[in-house]
């Protein structure tokens, strides 16, 4: 049963370290495991066998059973060096997700405001996911993957460490992504490869029609001409448009290279 503790309802079964932070109007279910180094915010629930150490949780998460949060990278070259997992407000883990706390590289793995985690889906060490991101089953962010704001990652989906998925994109089921893909980009294949761009996204986040065309001629400029891709990022960064300017920054910063149309 629930037992009322100063303002939170905590099961009698849950284990709460001495060193824990739990704010008010926070519940915990039954045999929940909360470790040293927490701080949970207030108006978030943690739902029953979870396990939590490491780590700092934001108001109004929703964590569901059997999730693994803070939990040590699974980095052969880590000797315990202090480190933590950063989990954003609003946020949801749904059953079984993993999401390791940083290795000594950065010491922090972060995972932004109001992103949506399914079933089984994993954020390994050192790991930068922005705002709003969806996750679906059994996807898998290796160590030291970032994915922008408003993405959406697909079921089954592997990403190779040290890939950037860009803001607004979307990736296909089953895909292993194993180079960086731009931003507002659709994405499918065994091997990751551009299919267009994500224009169902761009309009659910209220972009205007020339700002879509822009990103298209963008899109264009870099794929269907027979410019070299640094005379295309030339061309480009004279745009006047803050899409096209992110998508030219992108690219400039890559360091796994781009994945391209087929």
């Amino acid at each position: 049963m629930l037992v009322q503790r100063k303002s939170k309802m905590i099961h009698a079964s849950a284990i709460i370290d001495k060193s824990a932070t739990i704010e008010d109007n926070v519940e915990i279910g039954a045999y929940s495991c909360i470790g040293p180094n927490v701080i949970i915010k207030s108006g978030t629930v943690i739902g029953t066998n979870v396990y939590i150490e490491h780590c700092e949780i934001g108001s109004n998460c929703k964590i569901f059973h059997g999730a693994s949060v803070g939990t040590p990278p699974q980095d052969l070259g880590y000797k315990n060096e202090p480190s933590k997992a950063y989990i954003g407000d609003g946020t949801t883990l749904r059953e079984f997700v993993t999401i390791n706390r940083g290795s000594a590289k950065t010491g922090k793995t972060i995972i932004g405001k109001n992103c949506y985690f399914m079933t089984a889906s994993h954020a390994a060490h050192d790991t930068r996911i922005g705002d709003n991101v969806i996750m679906a089953n059994n996807t898998s962010a290796a160590g030291h993957v970032e994915i922008g704001d408003n993405a959406f990652v697909s079921g089954n989906v592997g990403i190779h460490q040290f890939c950037r998925i860009g803001k607004g994109s979307m990736t296909g089921v089953g895909t292993s992504v194993t180079m960086d893909i731009i931003p507002y980009a659709l994405c499918a294949g065994y091997r990751a490869q551009l299919n267009g761009l994500n224009l169902v996204g761009m309009k659910r986040r209220k972009m205007t029609a020339d700002e879509i065309n822009d990103v298209k001629d963008a899109y264009k400029t870099l794929f269907a001409s027979k410019l070299l891709l640094n005379d295309a990022l030339a061309k480009l960064s004279q745009s006047g448009s803050v899409y096209v300017k992110e998508i030219v920054e992108f690219i400039k910063t890559s360091k796994r290279g781009i994945a391209r149309p087929e």
